[in-house]
């Protein structure tokens, strides 16, 4: 109706202006000299023009009808921009050189889950579709909004784009009935309050088309508030993404392997990883590591690979001969996993993960390995876990599988790892041959209490947050999200082998409860209660006997 009434008034006005467009020369011949009749023609022409603009302003406000009842029409950005109508063609009468206003597509909101920890890696496609439908305001050819929740600036058509995200994890709380060291041992850094800047990721992501360069500096990065030794950089990347489903990626990054390392932590069930899967990760992957490789991933099933060198600042050599890297390590990562069951209550997850060091990097002190690790809480630089070091090591592996069940709002997951150490020929004693093996698991259990529970992703493999339904607004009877989390861990670094070193077995028991007011922030409580027995990488100072203890911890959490 709107288009039939637009052409009605279309064809009344060109026709009003023909007939005074032809008044004008019968005037003219009646004399030239008269001046009511040079009066009358000024007024004449300016009606012209005036009918002129007007058939312009209808003539687009016809066009744009049409685009909206059939919604084909496409605009380019710019000066001289031209409006094309919904059957291919134009009209070149129609010209817009006037900038835009300030357009809002669709209001702020805080629903959903939260944003990644790291650089938002999506294909032109994905990007442009994320910016289609999330909060956005146009300013002439420039488009700014939050797409997934995070600050972005794009051109109109969504080649160019940049945006800069936040993962601001801010730890605080107590150990809690600390056994005694025994004689001769250290009580450890086990403080009746402490606090921890976990994580400080700025990441920022500039795109051209289907290339992607992500660079995310972590000022939080050190394991204690106050260490700044690992400070510095999280990932460092350039990807591409014009292949279907598929992320190409060389540069400092973190590979996926394992369920948890799958998951960004802005979504961890708990504060920490379970142990085992934090240790596996490290053998080859972990945190801006040199990674050349890719993932592939469709709605039953994801798969990714790289070949891998040394972490960033791996190669420091800061203080005597035993730290001075001689030679890198190379190693390469594998995951696999798959959906064989999904429903809209059941989604089961299996897969595998497989991990290795070709290499052990080389320094003063030769080829040599040990694993160590906190009680699954990140407020001590005491490791009270560990395996002692392992001299003449050629390379170490892990491999095992995955577990996860999700019925409606409850979700049970689970994962194993097998650890090798392969020796060396560079043996000097008989028991330095001994290969070692080592092993962990986990086993976890989260409920949704308020929102939407832990769906699946199908980019990450993995399980993610909750959603928010409602953001939190007492007035309306809106809280938010909420959940509950347990978790079952052991690690054990015993091994009967001579000359291994001198490993112990950790287990570590916790429970958490999560509240997202929206999708940006999150207010975790974990309570960790752990038992160690003797010997360990503090075998010698805090851990001679065996020990065990317990953990507050409370997070806060901000995600854009």
């Amino acid at each position: 109706m709107a288009t039939m009434r637009c052409k009605s008034l279309f064809s009344s006005v060109a026709l009003t202006s023909f007939m005074l467009a032809g008044i004008a020369p019968v005037a003219e011949a009646a004399s030239t000299e008269d001046s009511e009749i040079r009066l009358l023609r000024a007024e004449m022409s300016q009606m012209r023009r005036d009918m002129q603009q007007q058939i312009i302003t209808l003539k687009h406000q016809l066009a744009k009808s049409d685009v909206a009842t059939k919604g084909h029409a496409s605009q380019t950005a710019g000066h001289g921009r031209t409006l094309h109508v919904a059957d291919g063609a134009y009209d070149p009468n129609i010209q817009f050189g006037e900038q835009q206003p300030i357009k809002k597509i669709a209001p702020l909101s805080g629903i959903g889950t939260p944003p990644s920890d790291r650089g938002d890696t999506m294909s032109w496609k994905d990007f442009k579709a994320a910016t289609a439908k999330d909060e956005e305001v146009q300013i002439g050819g420039m488009q700014i909004g939050f797409p997934k929740g995070r600050f972005t600036v794009s051109s109109e058509d969504g080649a160019y784009g940049f945006s800069v995200g936040l993962a601001f994890h801010e730890d605080f709380g107590s150990f809690i009935g600390m056994s005694n060291p025994g004689a001769g041992g250290k009580k450890g850094d086990f403080d009746s309050f402490t606090e921890n800047a976990r994580r400080i990721r700025i990441p920022f992501t500039f795109r051209y088309k289907d290339w992607v360069a992500n660079v995310t500096p972590d000022l939080g990065a050190g394991g204690v508030d106050g260490d700044t030794t690992n400070q510095g950089l999280y990932e460092a990347n350039l990807n591409y993404t014009g292949l279907h489903n598929t992320i190409l990626t060389v540069g400092y990054f973190q590979p996926r392997v394992t369920e948890e390392d799958s998951e960004s932590s802005n979504d961890f069930e708990m504060m920490e990883r379970p142990v085992i899967t934090d240790l596996v990760r490290k053998i080859a992957a972990g945190d801006a590591r040199f990674s050349f490789g890719g993932l592939h991933y469709e709605k039953r099933w994801w798969i990714a690979a790289y070949f891998t060198g040394q972490s960033f600042g791996g190669r420091s050599s800061s203080s005597g001969a035993n730290t001075a890297l001689v030679d890198s390590q190379t190693g390469g990562t594998f995951r696999a996993a798959g959906r064989p069951f999904v429903s809209k209550d059941i989604d089961l997850h299996v897969g595998v993960s497989a991990i290795s060091a070709f290499k052990v990097a080389q320094n003063g002190s030769g080829r040599t390995y040990s694993f160590a690790d906190q009680p699954e809480v990140n407020l001590t630089t005491t490791n009270l876990l560990g395996s002692g070091t392992i001299p003449n090591v050629a390379s170490v592996w892990s491999a095992g599988p995955e577990l996860g069940l999700r019925w409606k709002k409850l979700l049970l997951k689970g994962e194993y790892y097998h650890i090798g150490v392969t020796r060396g020929d560079a043996a000097t004693t008989p028991a330095q041959n001994h290969n070692a093996s080592f092993e962990g698991y986990y086993g976890s259990a989260n409920y949704t209490l308020m929102g939407q529970g832990r769906q699946y992703n199908i980019k990450e493999g993995a399980f993610g947050a909750p959603g928010v339904e409602h953001e939190f607004d007492p007035s309306r009877g809106f809280w938010g999200a909420l959940e509950v989390s347990g978790r079952y861990s052991v690690t054990n670094f015993k091994d009967v082998a001579a000359g291994v070193g001198n490993g112990n077995k950790q287990t570590v028991w916790s429970g958490g409860l999560n509240w997202y007011p929206n999708r940006h922030f999150r207010f975790m409580v974990d309570f960790n209660h752990f038992m160690t027995s003797g010997g360990g990488g503090g075998a010698t100072t805090y851990n001679i006997y065996g020990r065990h203890g317990n953990s507050l911890a409370a997070r806060v959490q901000a995600a854009f």
